[in-house]
């Protein structure tokens, strides 16, 4: 086999709680950042871009989720607002948001603008993972409220194609159950 291979072969979800630093440095995040965005793009219409949340910008993020859910759930008291907002603090050194710009085009259906968008979340997790640090794609409620997104700065026809967290992970990661190919593989014409 070779090294990427290898890689893909045992590239796992680190469980969130578990994630800690060091985190990408600046030269590191730019390169990940790079290879993030080198993804199939018909029309080269670039329909996703990035936001980065590291140090003071995730502490902020997180209270605008606090905030922005409790003022959608008035009836929560203390406790259950800090269980919310350590349920969907952002934990990771770092932590990507990859916008969705998908939108109308004479040439290039929206539904594949939508997929670039979600090849540029893959293209990050596995440059972060051949760079020896653990990853996780998430979304949470937050990625579609509207409130959240458009404090994040997403203009209201952008959305989020998913958070990925990037930070390491001190603990092996187990598998889980995949798919059998039997289960989700057709041979045309067979």
């Amino acid at each position: 086999m070779n090294a990427t291979i290898d890689l893909l072969k045992a590239r796992r979800s680190a469980p969130v709680p578990s994630m800690v630093g060091p985190g990408p440095t600046a030269a590191e995040l730019e390169t990940l950042l790079t290879l993030g965005s080198r993804v199939p793009d018909h029309g080269k219409l670039a329909p996703f871009r990035f936001i980065v949340f590291a140090d003071e910008g995730k502490l902020r993020a997180e209270e605008i989720i606090a905030e922005v859910y409790a003022a959608a759930h008035p009836e929560a008291n203390e406790d259950q607002l800090r269980v919310e907002r350590k349920r969907q603090a952002l934990v990771a050194p770092v932590v990507v948001a990859v916008v969705s710009r998908a939108a109308p085009h004479e040439k290039i259906p929206e539904w594949e603008q939508v997929m670039t968008a979600g090849a540029a979340c893959m293209s990050l997790i596995v440059a972060a993972n051949a760079m020896g640090f653990a990853t996780v794609w998430l979304t949470g409620w937050y990625a579609y409220d509207r409130k959240v997104l458009e404090r994040f700065g997403l203009t209201p026809t952008e959305k989020i194609a998913g958070f990925v967290h990037i930070g390491r992970s001190p603990n092996p990661r187990d598998d889980r159950a995949r798919p059998a190919l039997a289960d989700i593989v057709t041979m045309f014409g067979a």
